[in-house]
Parts: structure tokens; C-alpha cells; sequence
């Protein structure tokens, strides 16, 4: 067997041994194929409303209820799942598609290239990021696309400082030199050398990530510069359900997608640990 395949079954093994971990993966890949899936056997759409049910309490047909104004609860749940995971996934491979080539370029090259890159970085990263993203989601109007490519282009910073530390430490390895040393061209070294033995990193930051987005996303809909009605998400969700009546009486309307909420931040969480854990050169196989 070779030693890439020992590697990876080593990874796995080190992964599976994390309980929590291997349940968060089980919970996270049931809520991406039940919010896939399931809307498409659900007898309304997310802006359908039932004029003989307005703030009903969950019943045959409505399971989980309607809203104040006679959407079905659960459908939009389905449909607000779909959105929310679209926004974290979507709006972190942006972040992933800038940060890691600029970081990986000022790492490899250095000189002016690592000045301009990293300085930027560090304006970037002094601008409190909610109060642009707030900013820039107002100025160019709330929308499910805004909202993604605003939180994807602002969250690259993170990346970029990863992958440059990573690459730092790679570029000056020996198998490096002798890449050069045989005449290798640079955009080779860094796809057969660089690349592979400093992307591993990448993805546990990839895992949380895509949490903040989903509650950054949920922050912003809440605060009603999201996603806009009658599209669903979970953040607006909530936003629907502030009044005080509402959270008293009226649990079926807000419960439901803030449990969603918790439950899924809370298992791609679990799954970046175990990423993490099962990583590190340190975890020992028992």
C-alpha cells in the first residue's frame, strides 16, 4: 500500500474515533439531503399561503403550523435550510477562491508582492466586518445574492493569513530546492509541492466558516438587510417571530428554525474539530 493511501486511512481512522464528530458528519449530510430533497414532496412553496389558516398552530395539514400569514411552517423550514447552507457554502468558497491564492502568492514570491497582499490584508482586517457588511448589504440592496458575494468577498482576510503562515514554513522545505534545482517551473512547484502539504489547515478553517456565514446570515436576516420575503431562510424566520406574543404563544413559528440553526452550527462544528483532531501529526493512532 502506498504511503498517500496509509495517510488517508490513518486520517479516517483518527476521524472516526471522534464520536462527536462522526455524529455531527451524520446529522450535517441528514439536514443536506432532507432540505434537498424534501421540498419537492411538500404539497405548498415557500410563499404559497393558506387563506383558511392564518397563525395556526401545527395540524393536519400544516404539521408545524403557519405564520401570520398563512404560510406553511415547514415548507418554509425546508426551503430556508436550502438557502442558509447555499450562503455559508456559497460565500466561504468565495472567500476560499481569494484568500488563498493571494495568500499563497505572497508567501511564494515575497518582496513587493507579500507587502501589497498583506497589507491590504491588515486594512481589511481593521474594518469591523459587520458593520461593512451591514453597510455594503444597504447600499446594494438585500437579496440572497448580495448577501453571499458581500460575505464571501469580505472574508478571504482569513484564509490569506493562513495560507501564507503555511506556506512559509513549506516553501523553504528541501524537496522545494530541488524542484528549482531540476528547473521546475514555479505554477508546477506550487501545484505538485506547495499546495499539497499546506492545504490540509484549509479545511478546518473551511468548516468554520461556513458556520459563521450561516449565522452571520441569520444576523443579518434578522435584522431584516437578509434575505428577503418571501424567499425563506431561517434568519428571517426569526425575524418574523420578535413580538413578544409571538414568543410567547406562538412557539411553533420561531422554535423550529432556531433549533435548526443550533443543531447545524453545532455539527459543522463537531466536524471541524474532528478535522482538526484527526490532522494533527501529534494524534496518535491507539
Amino acid at each position: 500500500m502506498s504511503q498517500k493511501k496509509t495517510e488517508w486511512l490513518n486520517f479516517i481512522k483518527r476521524f472516526c474515533k471522534n464520536k462527536l464528530a462522526v455524529t455531527g458528519l451524520i446529522i450535517l449530510l441528514t439536514i443536506l439531503l432532507v432540505v434537498l430533497i424534501m421540498p419537492f414532496a411538500m404539497p405548498y412553496t415557500e410563499a404559497e399561503i393558506d387563506a383558511a389558516a392564518f397563525n395556526s398552530p401545527p395540524s393536519q395539514p400544516h404539521r408545524l403550523g403557519t405564520d401570520t400569514t398563512g404560510r406553511d411552517v415547514l415548507t418554509r423550514l425546508l426551503y430556508g435550510g436550502r438557502v442558509s447552507l447555499f450562503v455559508g457554502v456559497v460565500s466561504t468558497a468565495i472567500s476560499v477562491a481569494i484568500g488563498i491564492p493571494l495568500g499563497l502568492l505572497a508567501a511564494f514570491y515575497r518582496g513587493w508582492i507579500e507587502t501589497i497582499i498583506m497589507r491590504a490584508t491588515d486594512i481589511f482586517m481593521t474594518i469591523p466586518s459587520t458593520i461593512l457588511i451591514l453597510f455594503l448589504v444597504s447600499m446594494f440592496g438585500p437579496s440572497i445574492i448580495t448577501v453571499t458575494v458581500v460575505i464571501g468577498v469580505l472574508g478571504w482576510t482569513k484564509f490569506a493569513r493562513q495560507i501564507f503562515g503555511t506556506v512559509l514554513a513549506v516553501r523553504e522545505k528541501d524537496y522545494i530546492e530541488g524542484g528549482r534545482a531540476i528547473g521546475q517551473r514555479d505554477s508546477v512547484i506550487i501545484r505538485k509541492y506547495i499546495l499539497p502539504n499546506a492545504i490540509a489547515p484549509i479545511f478546518i478553517s473551511i468548516t468554520f466558516r461556513i458556520a459563521s456565514a450561516i449565522l452571520l446570515e441569520s444576523s443579518l436576516s434578522f435584522l431584516g438587510l437578509g434575505v428577503q420575503m418571501p424567499a425563506a431562510s431561517w434568519g428571517n424566520m426569526l425575524y418574523n417571530a420578535q413580538s413578544i406574543t409571538i414568543l410567547k404563544d406562538c412557539l411553533w413559528m420561531w422554535l423550529p428554525p432556531g433549533l435548526a440553526l443550533v443543531v447545524t452550527i453545532l455539527s459543522i462544528n463537531f466536524v471541524g474539530n474532528g478535522l482538526r483532531d484527526a490532522l494533527d501529526p501529534k494524534t496518535s493512532l491507539q
